[in-house]
């Protein structure tokens, strides 16, 4: 029969209400900051997606890292704790992949829980893309190297979820973060010893 139109609850969090068997989006009242390249609704869409990726993130930071292998295997170089390994399953298995792939991938939640706030993720990924500069031959292109795995991840640990609008909010995101962490690395910033590497592994 089709929903009864009723005026929107709106709830202390102002997520989503379901109102009469509808189900409503809200977002906050206060607008996004107008250089984020996502609106008011993506940003909803993408925080609430982004939950079934942080209870999986292990995972997904797996997945990432051997897509990135597969497509760029030179890569493993700079991890001096796999560099060596070939099989996939060996990869998988590998505590020190799995150690890395999940500091990657908090990384990569503070940026997405927190992508309304323009200010913080700025910083927090202009100061991560800075810090990278301490490995010898790591150059800013590698940042960019890890966004089709990032998204194939994404996909695989989603699912159906994974919606062509999904995909296109996720791009949108993924593209904004990796190129704060290219400016972090090739501009001059403050307080450049205040967050650690996560793409390449620290030095001993």
């Amino acid at each position: 029969m089709g929903c009864r139109q009723a005026k929107p609850q709106h709830t202390e969090n102002d997520k989503t209400v379901k109102t009469d068997n509808c189900e409503t989006e809200f977002t906050t009242a206060v607008a996004t900051d107008p250089r984020l390249p996502l609106d008011q609704r993506q940003v909803f869409r993408l925080k609430q997606s982004w939950k079934g990726i942080k209870r999986n993130m292990e995972q997904t930071g797996v997945e990432m890292f051997i897509r990135l292998f597969k497509t760029n295997a030179e890569l493993k170089a700079l991890f001096t704790s796999f560099k060596f390994l070939e099989a996939e399953d060996d990869l998988r298995e590998n505590e020190a992949l799995e150690h890395h792939a999940t500091l990657v991938m908090t990384t990569l939640d503070d940026a997405f829980s927190r992508i309304d706030n323009y200010s913080y993720v700025t910083e927090v990924l202009l100061k991560t893309g800075e810090s990278h500069r301490r490995f010898r031959g790591f150059r800013s292109e590698i940042f960019w190297t890890m966004r089709s795995p990032f998204l194939e991840a994404v996909k695989i640990t989603l699912g159906d979820r994974y919606t062509e609008n999904m995909e296109t909010i996720y791009k949108i995101a993924i593209t904004f973060i990796l190129q704060a962490l290219t400016d972090g690395f090739t501009e001059e910033h403050k307080d450049s010893n205040s967050v650690p590497p996560v793409l390449v592994e620290s030095e001993p």
